[in-house]
């Protein structure tokens, strides 16, 4: 099972992106996460520039609507190159399969396909509160990974706190793409429900996500490299 330290591209313009990017030597060129400030102001072609340059890239775009107005947009995004495409589990098994067929090239090529289940921002708390979710935390992402792959899906955004919990349900080849990372020594922002990259591995984590800690850091490159360090040992 691959495994990779993803950096989120969140910046406002493209010239941000691209300068931040060139922050990398010419051999390394680390997995990358377009989401939707980034996508919005530059629109879907900074996905085929960055493709152009030798990155991998996650458009994390979190498609959640109606399954026809889903498989419209997801028709759309295959054309674009990207490695992984998510949607919301929250929108149903008929949705996430009018996406993943949506995804799916004439030549019969297609991204990864993952679902969001609940945000890592989000606290148990909060989701039974304000969302009206009497289920707890880790079983109401079980329940949105189980859905998820049975509907055809490669895996989920999880936290790291429930990745082993996922592929105990899902099998080990059901892909847990987990934000929520901070090092030791990083503070915690607005994040609930996080984890060290080493403790990630060790929870069953495939991909992380890792913003702040280093696209804020004093050296991103140093900051990166100390990740995958972590992670990958």
């Amino acid at each position: 099972m691959p495994k990779d330290v993803i950096i989120p591209l969140d910046f406002s313009s493209g010239r941000e992106a691209y300068d931040f990017l060139a922050l990398f030597p010419a051999g390394e060129k680390p997995y990358v996460k377009i989401g939707m400030e980034l996508f919005y102001s530059e629109g879907p072609e900074i996905v085929q520039e960055i493709k152009r340059r030798g990155h991998r890239v996650f458009l994390d775009l979190k498609l959640h609507d109606i399954p026809n107005t889903v498989k419209k947009a997801a028709a759309a995004l295959s054309r674009l190159g990207a490695d992984i495409v998510n949607v919301h589990a929250a929108g149903t098994g008929e949705m996430m399969r009018a996406a993943l067929a949506s995804l799916t090239r004439p030549d019969g090529t297609r991204p990864l396909v993952i679902a969001v289940t609940q945000l890592t921002s989000t606290g148990e708390e909060a989701m039974q509160k304000e969302l009206l979710i009497n289920a707890g935390m880790e079983e109401t992402v079980l329940h949105y990974a189980k859905n998820a792959k049975a509907s055809g899906l490669d895996g989920v955004v999880c936290s790291p706190l429930e990745a082993g919990s996922v592929k105990a349900a899902c099998g080990p080849d059901f892909l847990t793409v987990t934000p929520g990372i901070r090092f030791a020594d990083s503070a915690a922002d607005d994040q609930t429900r996080i984890m060290t990259p080493e403790k990630a591995r060790e929870a069953g984590s495939d991909y992380i996500v890792v913003g702040r800690p280093i696209i804020a850091a004093g050296d991103p490159l140093a900051a990166y490299r100390r990740c995958v360090n972590e992670f990958l040992a």
